[in-house]
């Protein structure tokens, strides 16, 4: 890591934390891979539930264990995808989080503090966890004859 990044994104990359990934991400993606940080990105676009969210998530780092969908199944997703990388951590970037869905609205603050939750667990393990939400606002309302399911194509 060279002395040309601001202070603020070399406090990023050494302690972890959140970024708008909407303004700067070409900056921290090639600050993280110099830090030899692992890139995941969750596409979130089709997620209109808690659960939802929680398999792009579990896709996007490869979890390969049976996973519960709520929060403490989340962090332990997190916290071992953490200790799984080599070397000093993983960025979390979710695509696309339709985060005005009512279902998610009302979940808002636990995703944010697992989230918050896994920066510390990282950095009392001396790894780094960054994780930017990308804010895609509310999802259309249905309709009739629209499929809004994950394969967009009716049964």
């Amino acid at each position: 890591m060279g002395k040309t990044l601001e202070p603020k994104l070399r406090q990023l990359i050494k302690r972890g934390g959140d970024f708008d990934p909407q303004s700067g991400l070409d900056v921290v993606a090639a600050a993280a891979k110099d830090a030899g940080l692992a890139w995941f990105e969750a596409d979130c676009d089709k997620a209109r539930s808690r659960s939802a969210v929680f398999r792009a998530i579990v896709k996007a780092v490869d979890y390969p264990q049976f996973f519960g969908a709520d929060f403490d199944g989340l962090y332990d997703c997190l916290c071992d995808t953490l200790l799984d990388q080599k070397e000093g951590g993983f960025v979390l970037i979710l695509n696309n989080l339709h985060s005005a869905d009512p279902a998610i609205v009302t979940d808002g603050e636990q995703f944010l503090q697992v989230l918050n939750d896994a920066v510390e667990f990282a950095r009392e393990n001396n790894r780094v966890f960054i994780y930017g939400i990308h804010h895609a606002g509310k999802h259309p309302e249905a309709m009739p004859g629209k499929v809004n399911a994950w394969s967009d194509e009716p049964a």
